[in-house]
């Protein structure tokens, strides 16, 4: 299963030069995940209240292209891999014209409890949810 949505780059994106500022990037691929998360029934809030946080542990970003002010991108988000402590998400934004490779990323991410402290293996509503997905629709 694959999450898409388009953004439109707006001046607040963008530097003085009308090149997309390499955060506003990164707030894309985070909006990806989270509503990729999102569809899959995992509500960020309510995880939260079950002690269990995900937080980014490792990011390999690639800048391809630069995307440029009124660009219209288009953003992938996938689930690459699951280990039994770890998801990794792989990630695409491209132009919605041209389909341009602006970014290629790949996020690792971990659950974490409210205290900091890890959990030692996938709990279980994520563990299920990421494998479904996977075991539907490989990649």
């Amino acid at each position: 299963m694959k999450h898409t949505f388009e953004q439109k780059v707006y001046y607040s994106d963008t530097d003085a030069y009308g090149v997309v500022w390499h955060g506003s990037y990164l707030r894309w691929l985070e909006m990806g995940r989270v509503e990729y998360c999102e569809d899959l029934g995992l509500n960020l809030i309510e995880l939260e209240k079950q002690d269990i946080v995900m937080p980014v542990t490792n990011m390999n970003i690639r800048y391809k292209a630069s995307g440029r002010l009124n660009d219209i991108v288009v953003v992938d988000t996938w689930i690459k891999k699951i280990t039994p402590v770890t998801v990794v998400f792989e990630q695409t934004i491209k132009n919605k014209d041209s389909g341009k490779l602006f970014i290629q990323a790949e996020f690792e991410v971990v659950a974490i409890r409210n205290n900091g402290s890890l959990h030692r293996r996938m709990p279980e509503v994520l563990k299920n949810a990421f494998e479904k997905v996977l075991s539907s629709c490989p990649v």
